[in-house]
């Protein structure tokens, strides 16, 4: 399985919670996982990568740069992770 960059956009509250221990459960071995907390870090080039992959609420994940649809009206689920990429089968 290729290497992917899963990133997680949070806010650090327990309605998150569940999306960031879902990618970490699932995702292969070879993916690296980026956890953003949009309250807590107040770094400037995390807020302007959510805006560039069009975070309009959280939580919400990336893979290798591109956000998944689901985040933009559901949730993310298991076959939603499947079918980026990031369980390994």
């Amino acid at each position: 399985m290729p290497k992917r960059k899963v990133e997680v956009f949070t806010s650090g509250c327990p309605i998150c919670q569940p999306t960031v221990d879902l990618v970490k459960r699932l995702a292969c071995p070879s993916c690296e996982i980026l956890i953003y907390d949009l309250a807590r870090d107040n770094k400037k080039e995390i807020h302007d990568k959510a805006v560039a992959y069009g975070v309009k609420r959280i939580p919400a994940v990336a893979v290798d740069g591109n956000l998944l649809e689901c985040c933009e009206m559901n949730s993310v689920s298991e076959d939603i992770l499947k079918q980026a990429g990031v369980v390994s089968a």
